[in-house]
């Protein structure tokens, strides 16, 4: 079985503030900063509604029989039109597995409206039985199928009080957390025009997620001792066979915690 654990992280959606709003003719983060201070006034919070969210960057970690791999998609000069089609065409291609860490709250929603934006093709995503029977009982679609495993909403018992952060349990679990940045930071990262870095940071926190899942794995059975112990020295060599900084410093650092 193939497995895709992908993670997104996003910036305001300046084009369509500016249809909403009536902004045009002021810079980006102007825009950006009347978008946040509607939403503060709207709720208290700066955390922008889910359809004024653009992708900036998708990571993904594939495990599929022979190897595991962690990237992200496209490059620095992708469009986000790009960026959602490589998503999808993935799912398209392996019919994965797909694991997230809320996933089901935030990534995937705003994966929707990005499609529906630009028109993006995702059928094989959307399928829920009536071209492949085996979709009606396990789709990526509902909340209690497999076929997508929201890591954050299964551990919680799909309680949203019992909720907990990705960072926070990979740091218990003896895994590196989060490293260089959080997702609170990537809009002042993108506007210095540090797109290298925010793709760096979705990487590790996808490396995060995919550990994770392993021991999610081992507890409910589906590995053993052994298997768990050999998935984990597969991802610490496939990271450091990359030779990539931030991935050679994800393994330093999960080796020292």
């Amino acid at each position: 079985m193939n497995v895709f654990v992908f993670d997104i992280e996003t910036i305001p959606d300046i084009e369509s503030g500016k249809k909403l709003y009536g902004l045009d003719g002021l810079s980006e983060k102007e825009v950006g900063n009347i978008l946040f201070h509607k939403r503060r006034q709207e709720s208290g919070t700066e955390f922008l509604r889910l359809h004024l969210h653009r992708i900036a960057a998708i990571s993904v970690a594939l495990r599929t029989r022979d190897r595991f791999t962690v990237w992200s998609l496209g490059d620095l000069d992708s469009t986000e039109k790009e960026l959602v089609e490589r998503f999808y065409s993935g799912i398209e291609k392996y019919t994965p597995t797909i694991v997230s860490w809320n996933g089901k709250s935030f990534d995937l929603p705003v994966l929707h409206y990005r499609a529906l934006l630009h028109g993006v093709n995702a059928s094989r995503y959307w399928e829920t039985g009536d071209n492949d029977n085996s979709f009606r009982w396990n789709n990526y679609l509902s909340r209690y199928h497999s076929r997508h495993t929201d890591l954050m909403d299964v551990l919680a018992g799909y309680e949203p009080r019992a909720a907990a952060p990705l960072d926070e349990i990979a740091t218990i679990l003896g895994f590196p957390g989060k490293m260089g940045m959080s997702g609170a930071r990537v809009w002042d990262e993108y506007q210095a025009g540090n797109l290298a870095g925010i793709r760096d940071y979705c990487e590790t926190d996808v490396a995060n997620t995919y550990l994770v899942y392993l021991r999610f794995e081992l507890m409910r059975g589906h590995i053993n001792p052994a298997e768990y112990e050999q998935e984990c020295q597969l991802v610490k060599q496939s990271l450091l066979a990359e030779n990539k900084p931030h991935l050679t410093a994800f393994v330093d650092a999960w080796q020292t915690a």
